[in-house]
């Protein structure tokens, strides 16, 4: 079983303690420790295999058959130094959709470093003239090591099937993460209550300082990219920007929670601005028929191997891809369709803020519209957190003045004497 390092309490050596302990007082359970021996015995200490260059059979005769060119074979030697595996679990690993030994790593290094069909002619060629001859020589390590991987059944197609499913897993996923992302963030930009607030503060603000002018003033609303340029607008004394007078006056007018832990940040949040700035639909859909073309050479990969291995070859094999290719190509409708739609529902948010694409583009890029927020957002954030300390100060200093003032006046507020003397009493039933 493994250990448990505890400290050790015998009862016989406190029995000087006058206090009572919860020891005395506990009784060991009946337990069925079954359960708790699978679990919590020690684990064997697994003997560490051998490199499988060092499993490869030596011949006695020095001389040796290389057919690799130095580069190759020396790419393919470095291999087996680092695999501490037999050849027997690369077998189990591919056969049986097991990565416990081998894992996908490994089997990525595995599947780059095959033996090609040039190669493997060279090596059946060598093994044909090998049986003519009585002192034929031997292959080289790098040579036996790919001719017995060229061994195990289908392996290249198999391990091309286990990683493509491992990829399009991620892919899938990392591709449904980005276009949450821009979802959540057109709908914030379109509808949330903070945005709305903040814009019409430099709406306001806005048309006040353009009053008097005819092309500026009495606007209903603005460019998206004078956002960044309002913390490069000063006041009269250069004291502070324009940016931090609005944020000043947005949370000490229209935040409760200003000042507070709870205070919410009304706008997205930079770094998710800053991300959805560097995404581009046109890669999407790159990435959307790159794995659409890699899920059908898959579907046909498998389909060899199904087609060519022995019956007792087949499963758990076809099971896994069927299952698999089925539900992928059920993902991948599924995640054009949010494509569309998020594209859809991104450039409905650019026209509901006016902006227009620039000089030779079809129309706005996610780069142009998202740069800006973040740009605002950033400096928004940086005078919103520092007028936030700003108010807890306040908060804090007329806290203490109430203190102050309290416990002042609790000196001064002396209780008045009752007189209880003879003349007051007489004075009291007259």
């Amino acid at each position: 079983m493994k250990p448990l390092y505890w400290t050790r309490i015998q009862l016989h050596n406190k029995r000087d303690s006058s206090a009572s302990l919860v020891w005395e007082k506990i009784e060991e359970p009946s337990i069925d420790y079954h359960e708790f021996e699978e679990l919590f015995s020690k684990t064997a200490v697994k003997e560490r295999k051998k490199p499988i260059s060092d499993t490869i059979t030596k011949t006695k005769n020095k001389q040796v058959v290389k057919l690799l060119s130095n580069k190759r074979s020396q790419a393919v030697g470095i291999l087996m130094s680092s695999l501490h595996l037999d050849m027997k679990d690369i077998q189990h690993a591919v056969m049986n959709f097991d990565n416990s030994v081998v894992d996908l790593e490994t089997l990525q290094a595995l599947y780059e470093n095959r033996a090609q069909s040039d190669e493997l002619e060279k090596i059946a060629k060598h093994g044909k003239s090998s049986k003519e001859k009585e002192n034929a020589k031997s292959l080289d390590k790098p040579e036996q090591f790919l001719y017995e991987l060229s061994l195990i059944p289908n392996f290249s197609e198999r391990a091309f099937c286990i990683l493509f499913q491992s990829t399009f897993s991620e892919s899938i996923s990392s591709l449904r993460s980005k276009l949450e992302l821009l979802q959540k963030l057109c709908e914030m930009l379109k509808s949330g209550s903070g945005v709305m607030r903040v814009l019409g503060l430099v709406l306001a603000f806005g048309n006040y300082m353009n009053g008097g002018n005819r092309t500026r003033g009495q606007a209903d609303g603005f460019g998206l990219d004078i956002l960044p340029k309002l913390k490069d607008v000063k006041s009269s004394d250069n004291s502070r920007s324009l940016l931090s007078y609005i944020v000043s006056y947005y949370l000490r007018n229209f935040d409760e929670d200003a000042g507070k832990e709870q205070c919410i940040f009304p706008l997205p949040e930079p770094q998710d601005l800053f991300q959805a700035s560097q995404l581009k639909f046109e890669e999407f859909n790159k990435d959307l028929r790159k794995l659409k073309k890699d899920l059908r050479a898959c579907e046909t990969e498998a389909g060899k191997v199904c087609q060519f291995s022995l019956e007792e070859h087949i499963q758990p094999f076809k099971d896994n891809m069927d299952k698999f290719i089925s539900q992928a190509k059920t993902d991948h409708e599924m995640e054009e369709k949010s494509l569309a739609e998020t594209h859809k529902s991104f450039l409905e948010t650019a026209a509901y803020f006016c902006m227009k694409p620039k000089m030779g583009e079809k129309e706005v890029s996610l780069n142009a519209f998202f740069s800006i927020w973040h740009e605002f957002s950033s400096d928004f954030k940086e005078f919103w957190k520092k007028e936030n300390k700003l108010i807890l100060q306040e908060r804090l200093k007329e806290a203490e003045e109430v203190c102050r003032q309290k416990k002042g006046k609790s000196l001064y507020n002396i209780k008045q004497k009752h007189d209880s003397g003879i003349k007051t009493k007489i004075s009291m039933k007259i």
